[in-house]
This record gives structure tokens, C-alpha cells and sequence, in this order.
């Protein structure tokens, strides 16, 4: 009889060492992948974007975000069965954001920077840019190297808290540097000539020269520099980073990246829908 007992008693002691075990389990689970498996139980993958970089994201006329990297977001979701949800902000915030669990993951022409590679993961590079500069074009031979920028007659502005603003402050100190909250906010000083350029990605200065092609404004004809494109994500969670790793390898040997490339740089039957 004390046998029987004493083995029911060994037998409850097994069943709830395997019931703590697997929850332990689940526990180390959440702790090496926290923002995958919010990602799973809440059937939604929150991406920040600042929804105002041509072609990469942008907002339309009718409110809705379009571009590349909104594509990308999109296959990412649907590869692992959630809804995406955009969540558009200032790209000064966007860090923040991400660092707060705000949004699951930063998808907005974001350069790979050692600094940023101190804070966040990165994922990547989909992309390769480099800075230019957007300016009126009779005054674009006062403006064609750093060297020239670095003048303190000369005023150009960047959008805040970007590598571009970093560039112009490393590069050209001398010049003087107007953050702005937007590109938009950007143009609009170049326009009406409180500055004389405005630094930014490559590509957003060959849009914003289609997209105003009647205001007289152009841009370099090759980048100052060259700067890696990624996807930021939490460095707290290793699964999900090898998760967006993978997706990207995928993505460009796929070839898919190539036909996305081609559909947002190379067609430009969108621009007129921009807000």
C-alpha cells in the first residue's frame, strides 16, 4: 500500500516537473523571440514607415501608402499568415518607435549605419543608395561636390534625424543645416529659395525633380556616396532578425526585388496619385 502511494506520489511529482518544464519552456520561447510571437498571437505585423520617400513609401491622394517597401512589408505578412498594418510617422520617430515596441519593425529607406547598428538589428541590405542634392537648376554648377556645400554662404536643409543631416554635418560643417520634419517641408524651401539645396537619397531627388518638373529643379547625376538599405528590427529577438534575413536572401535571389525595382523606378504612372 505505501508502495502504490508512494508511487502516485512520484508519478504527480513527474506530471507537474513536465507541466514546469513546459512552461519554461514556453517562457525561454518568448524571451528569444518577444516581438515574432506578439507577432503570431496578435495575427499582425506592425511595420513604421515615414509614408513620404518616393518611390520606396508614399501616401496617395486618396490617404492610402503605396511604394516598394510597402510591397516588401506585404509579402512578409503574407508569408507568415498575418495582416500588415502600416503605421506612418515622422522618420525621426521611427527609431523610437521601434525601440518602445510601438511597431514590429522599421521598413522606410533607412541606411545601415554603425551608429543605428548599436540600438537596433538590421536586416539586409534590399537596397543600395547615396545622397544627392535637389536644386533649382540654374543654381546646380554652385553645388557639385562636398566641398562646395561646405560653405557658410551656403543653406540647405535635411530631413531631421536622417543619415542626410548626418552628412551634411560631417561633410560640409560649415554650410548651414535646416532639419526638416518632411521631405515636402524640404522641396517647399528649395521652391521658394529659403535654401539653396536639400540632401537626400538619390532616388527621392530624381522623383521630386519628375514630380515637379515644371518648378526648374534637378539634381546630381550619381550619388555622393553609397549607403545600405535595411530592415530595422528589435535586437531582442534572433528569430525574428534570421526570419527578415532570410526573407530578404529570398527576395533578391528570387529575382522578385529586381521586378519590384522595376515597377516603382521605372514606371512613374503613380506620380501624379501622390499627395
Amino acid at each position: 500500500m505505501r508502495t502504490m502511494r508512494g508511487l502516485a506520489v512520484c508519478l504527480v511529482a513527474v506530471a507537474l516537473a513536465v507541466v514546469f518544464l513546459g512552461v519554461a519552456l514556453a517562457g525561454d520561447a518568448a524571451r528569444v523571440a518577444p516581438v515574432l510571437e506578439r507577432i503570431l498571437a496578435k495575427k499582425e505585423l506592425v511595420v513604421g514607415t515615414a509614408a513620404d520617400m518616393p518611390p520606396l513609401n508614399m501616401t496617395l491622394k486618396d490617404g492610402n501608402i503605396v511604394g516598394m517597401e510597402v510591397d516588401i512589408a506585404a509579402q512578409m505578412a503574407s508569408g507568415i499568415g498575418v495582416k500588415l498594418t502600416l503605421k506612418p510617422m515622422p522618420f525621426n520617430d521611427l527609431l523610437p518607435a521601434l525601440e518602445a515596441g510601438q511597431v514590429d519593425l522599421i521598413l522606410s529607406g533607412m541606411t545601415m549605419t554603425p551608429l543605428r547598428n548599436t540600438k537596433v538589428a538590421f536586416a539586409g541590405p534590399y537596397f543600395g543608395s547615396g545622397k544627392s542634392v535637389l536644386i533649382k537648376q540654374e543654381k546646380v554648377a554652385s553645388l557639385q561636390s562636398t566641398e562646395m556645400m561646405n560653405n557658410p554662404d551656403v543653406t540647405v536643409a535635411a530631413l531631421k534625424g536622417s543619415t542626410s543631416q548626418l552628412f551634411v554635418e560631417r561633410f560640409a560643417p560649415k554650410a548651414k543645416l535646416v532639419p526638416t520634419d518632411s521631405y515636402d517641408q524640404a522641396i517647399a524651401m528649395v521652391l521658394d529659395g529659403r535654401v539653396l539645396a536639400m540632401v537626400a537619397d538619390y532616388p527621392i531627388c530624381n522623383v521630386s525633380v519628375y514630380r515637379h518638373r515644371d518648378k526648374g529643379l534637378t539634381t546630381l547625376k550619381s550619388p555622393l556616396n553609397y549607403e545600405p538599405i535595411g530592415i530595422a528590427l528589435s535586437p531582442a529577438d534572433p528569430l525574428l532578425l534570421n526570419w527578415a534575413q532570410n526573407f530578404v536572401t529570398v527576395l533578391i535571389n528570387s529575382g522578385e526585388l529586381s521586378l519590384l525595382q522595376r515597377k516603382w523606378f521605372e514606371d512613374a504612372s503613380w506620380v501624379p496619385q501622390l499627395k
